[in-house]
C-alpha cells in the first residue's frame, strides 16, 4: 500500500488549508491481481466439513463408501452407550448467515434410532447426540429433540428408512433448526457456545446412513431459507423511521462529492426539487459544492487520459495540491502518464518519460508495488493482455481521478474533518454498517455473517451470470 509521504508541516495542516490526505485508502484504491486474490480468499478461507471423521469416533460402525459420507452400524445394540456416533472432519463454519447439512436414512434398521444434530469436539463418542452436554440431537425413533439431557421433548415427526433429514444453524437468529423431507420441523434457541461438529449417529442393527455436506444438492431449499431470514431481518430494520428525503440527500451528497456534475443536474431535475442539503446546518451551500465544475474538468480528464492538461489545470486552480513534486498525488499522474504512453503504444516516449518522471520515485519504497508493475508494462509484446494490463482499463484512472478529486476538497476551507475528503456520506454510511455488523458478530461470539462489500459485490456478479 502506498502511504502519504508529505512532510510532517502538511500533515499537521488545517483541513481546508491543503491538509495531506491519503488516497490510497480511497475505496477505488490501486490493487494488484494478487491482493485481490489474497482478499477474495481470505473471505473463503472458513474451512467447511466435507466428510465423516472416522478416526475419532465410537467404532461401532463401518464407512461403506470411499467418499467417507456413509455409515452402517456393527454394535450389539445392548445398552445405551452402544451408539455408532461419527462426527464430520471439521466444525460447523460460523462466518455467514446459515450453515446446513443432511442426512439420508438408507436403512432404519432394527430399531429405527438413527439422529442428526451437532455437538462439541470434547463430546463422548459413545452417546447420542442430545444425551450429553453441548450437544443437541433430533432422533428418528421418537420424533423427539434433546438437548443436552437424556430425556427429550416433543419435536417433530419420526423418520425411518427414505427419508432425508437436515441439521442447521441459523447465525442471524441464533437458532438450531431441522428438516425432514425438504420441509421445515422447527427451530430453537442455539444456546451452545465454542465449535459444534455436524454429527449423525446409529444404534441398532442393519442402520446405515449417508451424509450430504453440500457436495450435491439439498433436498431442503436451504438458498430459499436464507434469502427469506435475510429478509426477515431487513423488514425489521425497514421498520425504522428515517429522515425525510434521506435517500435523495445520500446519493446527491455522493454526485456532489465526486464532481458528476451533469449526473447531479439531472438527477435535481428528475426529482424537481429544491436541493435537499442546500441549507444543512446554515450552510448556503454544502462544502462539497467546492470546486465542482473544476473537479468535473479534472475527472473529464483523466477519465479521458489527458494528465499533460490536468498537470495545467492543477497548477492554475490548485497549485498547491502539486506544489510537492514527491507527493503521492504527484507520482500517481506521473505514473498514469507513462500508462497512457504504453496504451498509445508510444514506448519511447513511455521510457524518456519515466527517466524523467518516475526514477524521482524509485527511493520512495511505499511507491514501490504500483512503480513496478507500471515500469513492467514495457515488458510484454501485448501490455493489455498481460497479468499486469488491468492498469491499462478505466478503473485505474478512475483510481487516480478520486485521488485528485479528495485533493481538491482538501484545500476547501469550509470542509472540517480530512475524512470528508476521502469519502462521500455513502461510503461513510457503508463503512459504518462493516463495523456495526463485525460488532454483532463479535456479540455472538464471532459467529454469523458480516457485512463486506466487495463479497456483496461479487455475489451479484455471481447471481447475474447466472
Amino acid at each position: 500500500m502506498v502511504a502519504n509521504h508529505e512532510s510532517e508541516a502538511a500533515s499537521a495542516a488545517a483541513p481546508g488549508a491543503g491538509a495531506t490526505v491519503d488516497p490510497m485508502r480511497l475505496a477505488s484504491r490501486w490493487r494488484s491481481p494478487a491482493e485481490w486474490e489474497f482478499a477474495a480468499a481470505e473471505l473463503d478461507a472458513e474451512p467447511l466439513p466435507s466428510e465423516l471423521n472416522t478416526v475419532n469416533s465410537s467404532g461401532l460402525f463401518a464407512v461403506v463408501s470411499t467418499d467417507k459420507l456413509s455409515v452402517k452400524y456393527l454394535g450389539s445394540h445392548l445398552h445405551g452407550h452402544d451408539v455408532g456416533v461419527v462426527q464430520a472432519d471439521r466444525p460447523a463454519p460460523t462466518r455467514r448467515a446459515v450453515y446446513y447439512f443432511e442426512m439420508g436414512v438408507k436403512n432404519a434398521g432394527y430399531k429405527g434410532q438413527t439422529s442428526i444434530g451437532f455437538t462439541s469436539g470434547s463430546f463422548k463418542m459413545r452417546r447420542q447426540p442430545g444425551w450429553e452436554s453441548n450437544s443437541c440431537g433430533y432422533h428418528g425413533d421418537d420424533g423427539y429433540l434433546y438437548r443436552g439431557q437424556g430425556k427429550g421433548e416433543p419435536f417433530g415427526p419420526k423418520f425411518t428408512s427414505g427419508d432425508t433429514i437436515g441439521a442447521g444453524i441459523n447465525y442471524l437468529s441464533q437458532e438450531f433448526f431441522f428438516t425432514k423431507n425438504g420441509s421445515l420441523v422447527g427451530a430453537f434457541p442455539k444456546d451452545i457456545k465454542g465449535p459444534l461438529y455436524p454429527t449423525v449417529a446409529v444404534h441398532s442393527q442393519g442402520e446405515e446412513l449417508t451424509v450430504n455436506f453440500g457436495k450435491e444438492p439439498f433436498c431442503f431449499d436451504i438458498e430459499g431459507y436464507i434469502l427469506e431470514e435475510k429478509m426477515r431481518q431487513q423488514s425489521m430494520t425497514d421498520k425504522l423511521k428515517l429522515e425525510e428525503n434521506i435517500s435523495h440527500v445520500i446519493v446527491r451528497s455522493y454526485l456532489l462529492h465526486y464532481g458528476y456534475q451533469d449526473t447531479l443536474n439531472s438527477f435535481d431535475m428528475a426529482n424537481a426539487t429544491d436541493p435537499p442539503g442546500s441549507r444543512q446546518n446554515g450552510h448556503r451551500e454544502p462544502p462539497e459544492m467546492y470546486g465542482l465544475s473544476h473537479r468535473k474538468l479534472l475527472r473529464q480528464l483523466i477519465m479521458s487520459g489527458d494528465i499533460d492538461s490536468t498537470f495545467k489545470r492543477l497548477e492554475e486552480w490548485y497549485p498547491q495540491v502539486i506544489k510537492d513534486e514527491k507527493s503521492v498525488i504527484c507520482f500517481l499522474l506521473h505514473s498514469q502518464r507513462f500508462i497512457e504512453y504504453i496504451r498509445a503504444e508510444q514506448l519511447e516516449d513511455a521510457v524518456t518519460y519515466a527517466r524523467a518522471k518516475l526514477a524521482s520515485f524509485l527511493t520512495h519504497k511505499a511507491f514501490e508495488g504500483l512503480l513496478k508493475e507500471s515500469v513492467a508494462l514495457l515488458a510484454y509484446e501485448k501490455p493489455a493482455e498481460s497479468c499486469i494490463g488491468y492498469l491499462l482499463d478505466c478503473p485505474q484512472r478512475e483510481f487516480v481521478a478520486d485521488a485528485v478529486n479528495a485533493a481538491v476538497l482538501s484545500t476547501n476551507p469550509a470542509m472540517k474533518d480530512p475524512e470528508s475528503c476521502l469519502y462521500s456520506c455513502l461510503e461513510r454510511l457503508l463503512r459504518q454498517l462493516t463495523v456495526c455488523s463485525f460488532e454483532r458478530r463479535a456479540f455472538n461470539n464471532d459467529q454469523g455473517d458480516a457485512f463486506l462489500l466487495h463479497k456483496e459485490v461479487r455475489n451479484c456478479e455471481r447471481s447475474h451470470r447466472s
